[in-house]
Order: C-alpha cells, then structure tokens, then sequence
C-alpha cells in the first residue's frame, strides 16, 4: 500500500504493539483539505483511528510538533473542552519518516463551506455559532496549572514573542520581498499591549478545525489541530478566529483563500456578534481588540506564504494550494486599514 508520508509495513507493526486492541490496520487514507500537519483515516478492525503527521518538506523550525498536540489534547480529553480521544503516540520518526500520534475518530463533520452547511436552518446556524464562541471561552477558562499544563508556555511576553517568532517564520518562507508587511510590522511593534490574560490558546481556533454534530442541536464535539497551541493572551484566539471569519458582501474576504465562506450562510452571527457573544460567556475586555484581529490577519499572512513556499517547492500533499500566494499581500492590507494605517 503506497500513501504519500506513511510507511505501510512499518505503520502495521507499531499499531499491532501499541495498540493490540485495534487489530491488524487494513487501510489508510489521507483527509483531504489539510493545509499544514496531514491527517489521516487509518481503518483496523476493531475501531477507526486518525493519525497526524508533520508535512512533507520544508518544514519551519518549533512548528508541526506532534508531542505538543499530544499533550495538549491528553491534558483536555477530562474536561470540559471536547476534543478525541488520545490513544497513542511515536517520537521515533523511522516508523513512518517522522513522530505521529493516533487519536479516536469523531464522527462529526468538518464544516468549511455553505455547502457543508447545507440542510441547517438560520437558527441551527446561529447556535452554531455561539457554541464556537462559546467553546473558545472553555477553552481560556481551564486551569492549566491542574490539568498538568503549567510550563505549556511563557505567558509573560507573550505577543512580544508571537511577533517576533513569526517574523522570524517569514524571513524562512518568504518567495517575494513586501514594503507593506515592513510597515505592519512597525506599526503592531508599536501597539504592543503592555500586559494581557494569560490562558491556554489554540492558536488555529475557527469553525473548519472543529468537528460538527448537526442534530437534534447543532453542537461542536471536538476541536483539533491544537499544533500551535500554548499558553499565552485569549484575545489573540478571538483576534486569529475573527480574521478568518467572512461577513456577507466582505468580497475581499472572499478572495482569500485560506478563508471559509460558511460564515457568510443565514443566521450565522456577524464578525462582531460572535466578538460581542465570546465577550458575553467570557467576561473578555475587548477594547484593543483592533490590535489582535490585526495581529490575526499578519499571522495568517505569514502561515499563507509558508504554504506558498512549499506549494513552490512542490512540497504539499492535497488540493486548492495554488492561489495561497495570492492572500498573502490582501491580509498584510486588511491589517494595516485595522491599525488606521
């Protein structure tokens, strides 16, 4: 069997010694859609698993780490926080060609598109909307010291160390030289928060990294892809969701393509509803908010051209890669309008 970033054989005989509950592994698929770590269905006979791995590639120095996801989820799989069940990690990367982790399938949906969504009313679809908003405020209220996640992170400095780490993440990835993101740069330099919350953040939080149950009630049971999760400010979270999320008539949010379109489907809350209703559950202050849908926006432009660069090193496994690029000088504008600039 020949699937692009696993070895067959080799995947076959850690299953059967880590997990001799599932049985002998009968088949593997990768999920279409992934633009970062690759995840795939892997089918035994006694249950269905999920295994991700890093990309393929060029891959950027802290990123893609597998044993972070893995002690993420391990920490949140007691409590309030849906995710999948952890059911097995490698560190040993001459299994497969790098460490993976297993979780249990969720037999939920993956909800990106309005097609995806087709079937719910305008009311399911606001109260899946507050539930998203309503989930990431669970997420920033855990007490990470208790569920064994107090060195998760550095909170002190937090978005100090966001900008200069992903500054650093497109001095590595960038194809193109960009006067614009020079002077955003400058300008989120200046706006830095003197202090903030500190919390357990995902770092990816929006709709398409959640998987959805439709009925009776429209309900989020897991959230996943936690590869950029730490301990750091909550608003970054809401400021990183709001930035994908698309209100109708926003064309120039359509054009990017990283973003979904669900969010543009009827009753879905507005960009500011779902800030005001996080504000509600949470008890947030959002009066910078402005300074991290910024910081959102330069972030996924910098996520946006490490994908470009490895589309153009013919480093991706999947569809829809070739018009990345193309995002990248439309979010570094929509943050600079943000800031006033």
């Amino acid at each position: 069997m020949s699937t692009p970033g696993i070895d067959w054989p080799h995947l076959v005989g850690w299953i059967a010694a880590n997990v001799p509950d599932a049985g002998e592994p009968t088949g593997v698929s990768l999920i279409a859609g992934g633009r970062s770590n690759l995840t795939y269905v892997v089918e035994t006979p006694g249950r269905r698993l999920v295994l991700r791995r890093p990309p393929l590639g060029h891959v950027l120095p802290t990123a893609h780490d597998m044993r972070r996801e893995w002690r993420v989820i391990s920490a949140l799989a007691p409590t309030s926080v849906p995710v999948p069940e952890p059911v097995a990690f490698c560190d040993d990367p001459e299994v497969i060609g790098a460490p993976f982790y297993l979780m249990g399938h969720v037999d939920g949906a993956a909800v990106r598109t309005r097609e995806d969504a087709q079937g719910l009313t305008p009311d399911q679809n606001r109260r899946l909307s507050e539930r998203l908003a309503e989930v990431l405020a669970a997420i920033h209220a855990i007490d990470h010291e208790e569920v064994g996640l107090g060195d998760f992170g550095r909170p002190e400095g937090y978005m100090a160390r966001q900008l200069e780490r992903w500054g650093q993440q497109w001095e590595r990835s960038k194809t193109a030289e960009l006067p614009a993101y020079d002077r955003l740069v400058a300008l989120l330099r200046e706006r830095l928060p003197a202090r903030s919350a500190s919390t357990l953040v995902h770092g990816d939080y929006r709709l398409d990294n959640t998987l959805v149950r439709f009925s009776p009630d429209p309900d989020i049971l897991a959230v996943v892809d936690w590869e950029m999760s730490t301990l750091g400010d909550p608003l970054a979270d809401l400021g990183l969701t709001l930035t994908y999320w698309q209100d109708p008539g926003d064309e120039e949010r359509a054009s990017v393509s990283v973003v979904a379109d669900v969010t543009v489907a009827p009753g879905f809350l507005t960009a500011r509803e779902f800030a005001a209703h996080y504000a509600k559950v949470s008890g947030a202050d959002l009066s910078d908010l402005d300074f991290y849908v910024a910081f959102g926006n330069y972030k996924l432009a910098v996520i946006a051209e490490g994908i470009h660069a490895r589309f153009r090193q013919g480093k991706t496994v999947g569809e829809g890669f070739e018009d990345i690029g193309a995002a990248v000088p439309t979010l570094v504008d929509r943050a600079l309008r943000v800031l006033g600039d």
